[in-house]
């Protein structure tokens, strides 16, 4: 029986990094979710990867540069958090913008690749993994524009999404599958922190030798394990006031004379238990008295 414990995804881009003996495993997963081997030159800064004082643990992200000068931005989000659509845009465009100098020829703008990996319940659809490029579409002719441009007297062709952005949203908790494949085996890493004895999975191996849990000095495995007491607590904290919120809307409706079956889709909350919930004055979201 394989009982290794694998530290997790998030703690590894959060402390981890530093060490370059290390970069084998984030290069594992640019291989699988982008189809090419991409060697990390430098770990670059970004606000999620400085040490907080806080230790905020609800999201860590790592700034990379390959050897291309291709920058990768890898997002380990916990907890939900609004407009996160909106702060990927703008964590790309800050990427772009600060990694070109003022007067330098637009040629050094510099292809992004934005990897995150969500630990909430994100959006609507069925499948786990979601990649966006940009394509600029023929609007009559339906055709997928291209450009010619010159590189050492060699005419070549690139789209815009040789260029633009690509963004990579990882919904783990939509996992729920046997990992047969290596994207898979990743899934099954980033969710359950399991890795098979004989994985082929680029980076997984190097994990598995570098990641077990009782490898790390007591000092760092104590502040593992406060971490991983400290998302629990979050996770518990945001459920409950998720499930007091529903409570609340259910009395507000059973009060207003709702049918059943309204609030038990809106809310979760059975028939028959709503009968309980009759005369009932919600805890949140009154206005108190002045």
């Amino acid at each position: 029986m394989d009982d290794k414990r694998i530290i997790s995804f998030d703690w590894v881009v959060k402390r981890m990094l530093r060490n370059k003996a290390n970069f084998a495993v984030l290069e594992g997963l640019f291989k699988v979710l982008i189809g090419r081997d991409m060697r990390i030159e430098e770990i670059l800064e970004s606000e999620g990867n400085q040490q907080d004082a806080t230790d905020k643990f609800n999201r860590v992200d790592v700034m990379a540069k390959d050897q291309n000068g291709d920058i990768i931005i890898v997002e380990v989000q916990v907890t939900r958090q609004i407009h996160y659509l909106e702060r990927i845009l703008y964590g790309v465009s800050k990427a772009i913008t600060e990694h070109i100098a003022l007067g330098d020829d637009y040629e050094k703008v510099k292809k992004v690749y934005s990897i995150n990996i969500l630990y909430f319940n994100f959006g609507e659809g069925s499948d786990y993994l979601y990649h966006g490029t940009t394509q600029f579409t023929g609007v009559h002719t339906h055709d997928t524009l291209s450009i010619s441009s010159r590189e050492n007297s060699v005419v070549t062709l690139t789209t815009p999404a040789d260029i633009f952005p690509e963004y990579f949203i990882i919904r783990v908790y939509e996992f729920n599958q046997v990992a047969t494949t290596p994207l898979e085996e990743w899934l099954d890493y980033l969710k359950n922190q399991h890795i098979s004895p004989d994985t082929k999975a680029p980076g997984l191996q190097e994990a598995r030798q570098r990641l077990e849990v009782m490898t790390m000095p007591d000092d760092e495995r104590l502040a593992y394990e406060h971490h991983l007491q400290n998302l629990m607590l979050e996770k518990d904290a945001i459920s409950t006031a998720y499930d007091d919120a529903y409570m609340d809307m259910a009395i507000k409706m059973v009060n207003n004379g709702e049918d059943p079956q309204k609030i038990f889709e809106y809310t979760g909350i059975e028939p028959a238990s709503q009968l309980l919930l009759k005369g009932r004055k919600p805890t949140r979201g009154t206005k108190r008295s002045e």
